[in-house]
């Protein structure tokens, strides 16, 4: 499922943030450390998650029991790549950071879709000229890539299958949907994550989907990631073990 397609021009008004979602895996062997260790270790990743430069913004979520390889999950939305880098060397130069694994790592940027038309909603994508969270309870994240052949088909066309996938999502007005266009930048074509406060809604929306034309021509849509929205110091300690 994907709601866009990239435009064939940059509009010069239009920002191009960069956004990245990290999944971070903590070793069991950090959950063995002494408990004066850990917490300061907590500490020092917290004041990193909590403090991050002006240009970047930050949302963190857990994947606990929701995922094997992974327990957190970083949102991160800058307008500069090298924010991202740095941010990243930060996090994993703290004592916490020796013990993470990063089990997944997705990068995209963000634009409007030329194929919403008159589809848009005011407060849906594309409908501002930042892409910004709305910090609904809930995030479900994956990377996405169509079939060749869509590429193929006249834009006309493509518009045309794409409404029939737009008239199904405005049913579901609870979730709210952030495209990252990831052609050249990284493995997948984008990679999708939908805010909402009902999982429930979500998985009824991914349902109605799958009988759309526009879902013939999917061809990677998985892992999938359900992660919940938490502040920074309650990622880490769900990560650790501590309930």
């Amino acid at each position: 499922m994907s709601e866009a397609d990239p435009p064939a021009t940059e509009t010069a008004a239009e920002p191009r943030d960069f956004i990245k979602y990290t999944l971070l895996h903590l070793r069991p062997e950090w959950r063995r450390l002494p408990a004066s260790e850990r917490a300061a270790g907590r500490d020092a990743m917290r004041a990193v998650l909590e403090h991050p430069p002006a240009d970047l913004i930050v949302r963190t979520y857990s994947l606990a029991g929701t995922r094997a390889e992974a327990e957190m999950l970083l949102w991160l939305i800058s307008p500069r790549l090298e924010v991202l880098q740095e941010f990243h060397a930060r996090l994993f130069g703290t004592p916490m950071g020796g013990y993470l694994d990063t089990a997944h790592s997705y990068l995209g940027m963000a634009r409007r879709s030329e194929y919403l038309g008159g589809h848009q909603h005011e407060g849906q994508e594309g409908s501002e000229l930042r892409r910004r969270p709305h910090d609904l309870p809930y995030l479900v994240v994956y990377p996405f890539v169509k079939k060749r052949e869509w590429y193929g088909l006249p834009f006309g066309e493509r518009r045309r299958i794409m409404g029939e996938h737009f008239r199904i999502g405005h049913k579901y007005p609870r979730i709210q949907i952030h495209t990252g266009y990831s052609f050249g930048i990284d493995d997948a074509e984008f990679i999708l994550a939908f805010e909402t406060d009902s999982v429930g809604d979500f998985l009824d929306l991914v349902e109605a989907l799958r009988g759309s034309e526009a879902s013939r021509y999917t061809l990677i849509e998985t892992p999938i990631f359900t992660a919940s929205l938490v502040p920074p110091p309650r990622m880490l300690e769900l990560a650790e073990g501590i309930a």
